[in-house]
């Protein structure tokens, strides 16, 4: 049946790093998924309340689970099932459509011939510059030129973690002192760029919402300077947001859906949560494609986004052969 039957129906290659990253999320909220559904003789009222909450408390969002728990109840009178342990099948395909909604989403970076610009976005605290520098290395492991301009020029500690990411992966950070004007950082990172023949310029910028005017005002500067100096650019424009934040994290992403034009998601902490759910609901309610998701601590726990692999990390233990 569908995504279940792939994942689930023959032994797969599995993908240890969203097995292992999303571990709390699996032996957490979800954890008693499988004991729920082995306990119930019949699907009734009472099972499907109990699935709600749930999905609920593993930060799905009220909405999409109202809207998912439609969804298997109407594949349940379809197919006319009674055993609750075949709601697992539905489970999985259902959260596997939520996230597709019969749509190819594209979790790849958007690549031109040239400079590509990636403009990086999110609050203080979700580890934006943590997240920078492992696409950053990410990207010169896969044989490009990178470069990084330190954008959020409001906080000094912001500029000095991004220059120590610089040197451990051993890439250059264009600076200025704090308080500079973040669009005069970017433009001398383009023109370091262009005169260098970089291929990625990847640029931090502030992540304060006290005054949401202000943050829409220097974001579209920064956009202004980098779409004059780069045609077409930026080519991404990504916000990062913390999986550990649930729907915090939400009401982030539509503050700065309202103040840019995001075009991806970064995920970052996901292994830290029980609630990673949150994947699901972004997407949703949102309707912006995950490109993706940090899966630890070290440079190199980041991983482009697979729907496939995510809710593989999800039920691996529950639906797995012994």
């Amino acid at each position: 049946m569908g995504l279940f039957s792939k994942l689930f129906g023959s032994k797969k290659k599995e993908s240890n790093k969203y097995k292992i990253g999303m571990n709390k999320t699996r032996t957490g909220v979800l954890g008693n998924l499988k004991k729920l559904l082995s306990s119930k003789s019949i699907i009734d009222d009472e099972l499907f309340d109990d699935l709600e909450e749930m999905f609920i408390m593993a930060d799905i969002g009220v909405d999409t689970v109202v809207s998912f728990m439609d969804d298997i109840k109407d594949e349940v009178k379809i197919q006319g099932i009674t055993d609750p342990s075949l709601l697992q099948q539905i489970i999985v395909d259902k959260m596997f459509e939520i996230y597709l909604k019969g749509e190819v989403v594209d979790a790849n970076l958007n690549e031109v011939e040239g400079l590509n610009v990636y403009l990086f976005v999110g609050v203080n605290g979700v580890g934006k510059t943590t997240t920078i520098a492992k696409l950053a290395n990410k990207l010169k492991k896969e044989g490009k030129k990178v470069l990084l301009a330190a954008g959020d020029t409001f906080r000094a500690g912001a500029i000095e973690q991004l220059c120590v990411w610089g040197e451990r992966i051993k890439c250059d950070v264009v600076t200025k002192e704090a308080g500079s004007d973040p669009s005069s950082v970017i433009f001398d990172a383009i023109q370091k760029a262009k005169k260098e023949k970089y291929d990625v310029l990847i640029c931090d910028t502030a992540g304060r919402l006290q005054n949401k005017v202000n943050l829409m005002k220097e974001l579209e500067k920064i956009k202004r300077v980098i779409s004059r100096e780069v045609p077409n650019a930026p080519h991404e424009t990504l916000l990062v947001i913390d999986a550990t934040t649930g729907q915090n994290g939400m009401s982030q992403a539509k503050i700065f859906m309202e103040t840019t034009d995001v075009s991806g998601i970064v995920l970052s902490k996901l292994d830290g949560t029980a609630k990673g759910g949150i994947v699901l609901a972004i997407r949703n309610e949102l309707g912006i494609p995950i490109k993706f998701v940090c899966l630890g601590e070290k440079v190199d726990d980041i991983e482009v986004f697979d729907i496939e692999q995510y809710i593989y990390g999800l039920f691996a233990d529950f639906f797995d052969e012994e």
